[in-house]
């Protein structure tokens, strides 16, 4: 059996990679006994590795000679399968967009009720991505920032659209307008994404553009109490997915059950309706024969009434 190579491993980017799900048994010689030859060596290689290990068939299959990226792809289905690793896409931070993909091991095997649960949890902090900006300390003779969120957000439209790169002047005139957006509860990033859609190819005057779409596009008013299926939080989104282990494509959980999509589990769609669907196909052509039947206009050719003869 070849080994894998003993320099050290390749590190995926900041945020992506390993990571090692938490209350696992201490590492013992026989962790993975219950798995073939070749899955057991794949399974201790990726255990052994740091997190933040670039983890993915390519990689692998250049670290372990002896298996081809097929053999691992096999391989890491049959992880997935044990119970000991899961693919999951997720959110990069607070009011971010970015995801990244990250693959959890366990050394101890788990079931499906055990990873649902700890990814819905939120499975641990976020790690900053290389997109994500470090806080850097300011200088002690260095004044602290006092802008408002309203303001920050008006001077950093452009970095979204460069179209509206505002001037400071242009943030101060503007700042009453874009905070009242905010107490009527837009997020930052909804309130650039609502004042940067569709805008026209040239804007010669930015500061008037933004101060006509602060008006003409400022949100409802929400009520004070609201249904809770309504609530911000209701409606936020994911901040994560699961990922097929073997393809990669992302749904939710329930829809990749055991971390694989259904052409990964070798399941086909099915094609068969239900007598109420096949039902509701039969009204609807009537209705539509109908309709071409008594409007002309909608009729296709040959349809219609015949000509009149001359």
């Amino acid at each position: 059996m070849a080994s894998a190579n003993l320099t050290a491993p390749p590190m995926a980017a900041p945020g992506y990679g390993k990571r090692s799900a938490p209350d696992q048994a201490p590492r013992r010689r026989d962790d993975f006994a219950h798995l073939p030859t070749r899955e057991a060596y794949i399974a201790a290689h990726i255990d052994r590795l740091p997190d933040g290990a670039a983890v993915d068939i390519k990689t692998l299959a250049k670290e372990l000679p002896a298996y081809g990226q097929q053999a691992v792809a096999t391989a890491l289905k049959a992880l997935n399968d044990a119970g000991h690793l899961r693919r999951v896409r997720r959110v990069v931070g607070e009011g971010r967009t970015q995801w990244v993909s990250r693959w959890f091991f366990s050394r101890t095997p788990r079931d499906n009720a055990w990873w649902n649960a700890f990814l819905a949890d939120g499975e641990g902090p976020p790690v900053p991505s290389a997109a994500t900006p470090r806080e850097q300390p300011q200088p002690r003779d260095q004044p602290q920032s006092t802008c408002s969120q309203a303001y920050i957000a008006l001077a950093t439209l452009g970095c979204s659209d460069s179209r509206l790169t505002l001037s400071a002047a242009d943030c101060a005139a503007l700042e009453g307008l874009a905070a009242e957006w905010f107490a009527r509860g837009i997020t930052p990033l909804d309130f650039a994404r609502i004042l940067t859609h569709d805008l026209p190819d040239v804007i010669q005057c930015p500061g008037a553009f933004t101060r006509r779409r602060l008006v003409d596009r400022v949100p409802p008013q929400l009520p004070l109490h609201l249904p809770p299926q309504l609530s911000p939080a209701a409606q936020a989104a994911p901040l994560w997915m699961m990922e097929c282990t073997v393809c990669g494509i992302p749904g939710p959980a329930e829809a990749l059950p055991d971390g694989l999509c259904r052409a990964c589990r070798g399941v086909e769609p099915s094609t068969d309706l239900s007598d109420a669907a096949k039902a509701e196909v039969r009204a609807r052509v009537s209705r539509l024969r109908t309709i071409a039947r008594t409007n002309p206009r909608t009729a296709g050719p040959g349809t219609g009434p015949a000509p009149n003869q001359p």
